[in-house]
């Protein structure tokens, strides 16, 4: 018994966690606070002291901690981060794209296929990335740092080749209308001749008239993502590697220094095409169990 309301009360909390918290008005078309949401609190966090906590409140045993960790093993549970779930996000808009997509993907296996890159953009901070690491019991792992500015920073246009199994990183020094220009002269010249399908999402700079026009211009095909879909846009988990590799627990001296470390991780990187096409993984379809938590138009 004590089992099965343990079953329950996770699933109940999880299921009220991705809830959207929003709804929109069927007068006004704005998004409100959801009527279900205001019949109860935020589910708490359930970690092993809270619900060894609760099972003795609820039942009157008082069980260990470790029992409790087995018994969720026992039950198909997993200690795991968390990932937001973008509510806003569309269907019907999601789901046009993947349309979109696949038939794109399907083009990719015939003679002459078309490139199709990814493209995203990420704002480094010289600063060190924190994450877990190895260090001897009841020692601190210490990770130096000299604490640069908020300016201290270098923007990255991070590119997926997705034929190939390779990227490519390019360095500014922020994200605007005039150096996305400047990316789409160079991957023009990257691949002068081949059709080329490019895959972003909808920052304001993408959307600029010049970069459309510049874009027709080099006959680069735009297809922007749907909004608040970065599970579309494999170049996100680019950025994740890069951070484990180059800016964990490293606070850079110099722009300089971070830049040619970035570079040189993209060199290595590009060694292994497969555990790039493995790691960029691209998704293609939608969940219809989470889409069903997206919030209704």
């Amino acid at each position: 018994m004590t089992e099965q309301a343990l079953d329950t009360v996770l699933r109940v909390g999880l299921a009220a966690a991705a809830a959207p918290a929003m709804e929109k008005d069927a007068e006004t078309g704005r998004l409100v606070p959801s009527t279900e949401l205001e019949q109860h609190t935020a589910p708490p966090r359930w970690t092993l002291k809270r619900l060894v906590e609760w099972i003795e409140t609820q039942f009157g045993r008082a069980i260990s901690r470790e029992t409790v960790r087995q018994t969720l093993k026992r039950l198909g549970f997993s200690w795991k981060k968390a990932k937001a779930l973008l509510n806003r996000a569309t269907t019907d808009a999601r789901g046009t794209f993947v349309a979109q997509l696949q038939a794109l993907m399907a083009r990719t296996l015939k003679p002459e296929s078309p490139l199709v890159v990814y493209l995203d953009e990420a704002h480094l901070h010289q600063e060190a990335d924190l994450g877990y690491g190895w260090a001897p019991v009841g020692e601190r792992l210490w990770v130096g740092s000299h604490t640069p500015g908020l300016s201290a920073k270098v923007s990255f246009y991070g590119l997926y080749f997705y034929n190939h199994g390779q990227v490519a990183i390019w360095d500014f020094s922020c994200g605007n209308a005039e150096y996305t220009l400047a990316v789409l002269q160079r991957l023009r010249e990257h691949e002068p001749t081949r059709e080329i399908v490019l895959i972003w999402d909808g920052a304001p700079y993408h959307r600029a008239g010049a970069v459309a026009a510049l874009a027709e211009k080099l006959a680069i095909t735009l297809l922007p993502l749907p909004s608040y879909s970065p599970d579309f846009m494999p170049v996100e988990a680019l950025w994740r590697w890069l951070r484990e590799d180059v800016t964990y627990h490293h606070c850079h001296a110099s722009a300089a220094e971070l830049i040619t470390r970035v570079r040189n991780f993209a060199q290595t990187i590009n060694l292994d095409p497969f555990t790039i096409a493995d790691r960029l993984w691209t998704r293609t379809s939608l969940d219809p169990e989470e889409e069903k938590l997206r919030i209704s138009c």
